[in-house]
């Protein structure tokens, strides 16, 4: 199926059982977010909103919220998609099995962007940015947000579109200092393509200008967040896997998407930025207020009949959850041309992407030893925490599977399995006062935390505990002990202070510990604000840990010690509590979630659908 706009998609998903429409006036302001989470959480449809509060437009959302639904809308240009990327990675590939990819060259060539003759298309007119509906997702936020843009930018140095970028940054509407109308915040973190044509701009001393386009045909959303192999453009992957050119022309200098629902354009000028935030993330907590660029709004278009695309970010899983499948499903065999060595990364969805990475490499520096300890894993692991967006992990955990099959999907399993082998005294790696996800408020500020790595080969060198150990059952001034994973133990502690208090409670407890024996059963042991939390739900153990720790600060030790500037320990102990530095977590209104009852009672458009 080739969409030429949403609401085509939104008429096939309604058609086919996967849309239900909201009958009900539904207000922006917290309402149309908390609707949408609910119906996430149950597995639900695709949501469209006929009476936005506020707003002529409506409104839709949860349209990825399941890989099978976002498999349908591309149904009929999945694989090629997925061939033409395979090429990109493999050119190879089409020797080996010619017949297989003979289609591409087809493919490739309705992907290539479509320019219009003339200026703006005769179905849009001018409206003002307060004419959108203003989304306020958590009552934290700092105002109305646009969560699914398509931020177009062109390279000052090389104008056109094919040396363009389009990315998903978050747009600020309303709120702060923001003049309504006039102004809107552009959020963008670090290694993404628009700061490159900022930065370019910026030496040129000229304004960058920028368009950001809502809606149109689900193909340009998903291309916004797609990782493309270098040489395959936003703008061709949109055609691709849509099936169909990215239409676009000129408008006062400024690129406009032929067949996006609306259009906002502006200039980003050197040095021009204001307080943004605070939002409600995909960590699970608030993304505090700092300065990011602003953008001068010059004009706001609307469709004729537009409709306005929106996703929910909090604590994981949420929509962005399907995104990611969606997105590894198509170029999960990237990364292994990008990263030689590497068979398998998972960036954990559960701990907020960025934090926590799984991988599996390959040990073939002495193919003539019997493997013992890491060593082209520790190579695999640098390059792997030096590449785009996986730049940005704070944990990495790493292993080279031999004697029996492992996956990174498998969390237990392949916990257990490094959990098994890993040397504390030798097999962890720091790297401090370096960059981690802007989003991430563990650290010692934006941007700027630690990694760690913990890799593990060879041997089984111990089996893991089942339960708790009896050193860990009844320790004075700690709560209860619970087991959360084979040698993976959460204990109660003390509300965090500071930094200095916390080296004397861990010297404390170390000495506790190391004074009732060894546990080497235990390798790892979790001191969190509320032990049952951690230990109920493998995601609460996933997300509290590692959103919570800043791996230089927050990573302890039993008898630990530094030797020729290598950290080593007996037992680690990750201090994963709420430290005051943090941004608070995300929590729903109850006033809100009372209101929404009103769609899900008997009778209301949503009355169905239950978690």
């Amino acid at each position: 199926m080739t969409y030429r706009n949403l609401e085509e998609c939104i008429n096939d998903l309604e058609k086919h059982g996967h849309l239900i429409r909201i009958r009900e006036e539904v207000d922006p302001h917290l309402e149309m977010a908390a609707i949408h989470m609910k119906v996430y959480e149950a597995g639900g449809p695709a949501l469209l909103f006929e009476k936005v509060k506020g707003s002529k437009y409506r409104a839709v959302s949860n349209l990825f919220g399941t890989i099978e639904r976002s498999k349908f809308i591309f149904r009929d240009t999945w694989e090629s998609s997925q061939d033409v990327i395979a090429l990109r990675d493999d050119p190879m590939k089409a020797l080996k099995a010619p017949f297989k990819y003979v289609g591409t060259g087809l493919a490739a060539r309705k992907a290539l962007p479509l320019k219009l003759p003339g200026g703006l298309p005769p179905s849009f007119e001018e409206i003002q940015i307060s004419d959108l509906p203003q989304i306020k997702h958590w009552q934290g936020d700092g105002g109305a947000f646009v969560t699914l843009p398509q931020v177009y930018s062109e390279d000052p140095d090389k104008p056109g579109i094919m040396n363009s970028n389009l990315g998903m940054y978050r747009i600020q509407l309303s709120g702060n200092d923001y003049e309504i109308d006039k102004e809107v915040g552009v959020h963008y973190q670090i290694h993404r393509g628009i700061g490159i044509h900022q930065s370019h701009a910026v030496k040129r001393g000229e304004p960058l200008k920028v368009s950001c386009f809502i809606g149109g045909p689900p193909a340009h959303t998903l291309s916004a967040v797609m990782p493309l192999p270098e040489g395959l453009s936003e703008m061709t992957f949109a055609g691709l896997i849509g099936g169909r050119h990215f239409r676009y022309s000129y408008v006062d200098g400024f690129c406009v998407s032929a067949d996006a629902d609306f259009v906002i354009t502006g200039e980003i000028h050197p040095g021009d930025t204001k307080p943004e935030g605070p939002f409600g993330d995909h960590l699970g907590y608030y993304s505090l207020t700092h300065p990011f660029p602003v953008m001068k709004v010059h004009k706001v278009y609307a469709k004729k009949g537009a409709i306005f695309p929106f996703t929910v970010v909090g604590r994981p899983p949420q929509e962005d959850t399907a995104f990611g499948e969606l997105i590894h499903e198509l170029t999960g065999s990237a990364i292994k041309n990008e990263v030689p060595g590497v068979k398998e990364v998972h960036a954990v969805d559960a701990a907020g992407v960025h934090p926590l990475l799984f991988a599996i490499g390959s040990e073939r520096y002495t193919p003539y030893q019997q493997l013992k300890q890491p060593a082209e894993l520790l190579t695999i692991a640098n390059r792997v925490l030096g590449t785009g967006q996986l730049s940005l992990a704070k944990y990495l955990f790493i292993t080279a599977v031999e004697d029996r099959p492992v996956s990174t999907h498998d969390i237990p399993d392949f916990l257990t399995y490094i959990l098994e082998r890993i040397d504390l005294r030798r097999d962890i790696h720091f790297q401090t006062n370096t960059t981690i996800d802007t989003l991430d408020y563990s650290g010692t500020g934006i941007n700027t935390g630690s990694k760690v790595v913990f890799a593990a080969v060879g041997d089984k060198k111990r089996t893991l505990c089942t339960e708790v150990p009896e050193a860990l059952a009844s320790l004075e001034g700690f709560g209860e002990a619970k087991l959360v994973l084979p040698g993976i133990v959460a204990l109660t502690g003390p509300a965090f202070t500071t930094y200095d208090d916390t080296e004397q409670e861990m010297s404390r407890l170390s000495a506790v510990i190391e004074a009732q024996g060894a546990l080497p059963g235990c390798p790892m042991i979790i001191l969190c604000d509320d032990s049952r939390f951690i230990s109920e739900e493998l995601n609460n153990f996933l997300w509290a840990t590692f959103t919570r720790s800043n791996p230089s600060h927050d990573i302890h030790g039993v008898n630990s010690r530094i030797t020729h500037k290598h950290w080593a320990c007996d037992n680690v102990i990750i201090d994963a509590r709420v430290k005051p530095h943090q941004a608070p977590p995300l929590i729903p209104d109850p006033d809100v979630q009372r209101n929404i009852e009103r769609v899900f009672a008997q009778g209301g458009s949503l009355s169905g659908i239950r978690k």
